[in-house]
């Protein structure tokens, strides 16, 4: 039995993977107890604080029902770190050779980022078929992804960026769209709080979205 789970699973888990920046490890196990609660079993851990890499081996240690991946991966230092941390799966904004190689020698699901065609084209032939978009909507969202589903059909994606609950429902109803990520489900400013209650209930009104039935199958 692999130790990862499959990147078609892993965009299937939620409509929208929560994309967490937190700083205090102490806070991780009750945010990731809150989105469990509220139905939500997946979430990202950006690793753009000291206390990232402290909160993913919390997280896996104490809430195991929740799938826990490392975000905003740019070397293989970050990787290997975050793997050792106990990430499931990872997510980077962009890509490149040598992460694509250790991403590959180690075997974890991946979303790297790609928008433009070129590094779509470039990330597919390699094999990855589940990519970000990233950052959503500061490079064109849903216009972008809708010209990009014709051409280049069988790229799926992860949209992310400036994304909130009205805009998720309308990234998702789009054919090459199998998730989103968004940071409001359990923002920073919840979570130096303690308002799990708020957290929860963003995670029950992301499971009453939907994503349309064949989405995810390729053509």
């Amino acid at each position: 039995m692999s130790r990862f789970p499959s990147i078609e699973e892993v965009v299937a888990t939620s409509p929208v993977i929560p994309v967490v920046t937190i700083s205090d490890p102490s806070k991780a196990v009750p945010m990731a107890q809150a989105l469990v609660r509220g139905g939500v079993n997946i979430v990202e851990i950006t690793l753009r604080t000291g206390g990232a890499f402290g909160a993913i081996n919390a997280i896996t240690s104490e809430v195991p029902e929740i799938i826990v991946g490392a975000g905003t991966v740019r070397n293989a230092h970050q990787l290997e770190a975050a793997m050792e941390a106990g990430a499931k799966f990872g997510v980077s904004p962009g890509s490149s050779p040598l992460l694509r190689q250790e991403v590959q020698k180690a075997g974890i699901p991946f979303l790297f980022g790609g928008v433009t065609p070129t590094e779509v084209m470039t990330l597919l032939d390699e094999g990855y078929t589940h990519l970000k978009f990233f950052p959503a909507e500061a490079v064109g969202g849903i216009p972008v992804l809708k010209a990009l589903s014709a051409p280049i059909s069988s790229a799926l994606f992860c949209p992310t960026g400036g994304i909130d609950i009205v805009l998720a429902k309308a990234y998702l109803d789009l054919k090459n769209v199998v998730c989103v990520g968004g940071s409001w489900v359990a923002d920073t400013h919840s979570i130096e709080c303690g308002d799990w209650s708020r957290i929860e209930a963003n995670a029950r009104q992301v499971m009453t979205l939907r994503v349309p039935e064949g989405h995810g199958l390729h053509e």
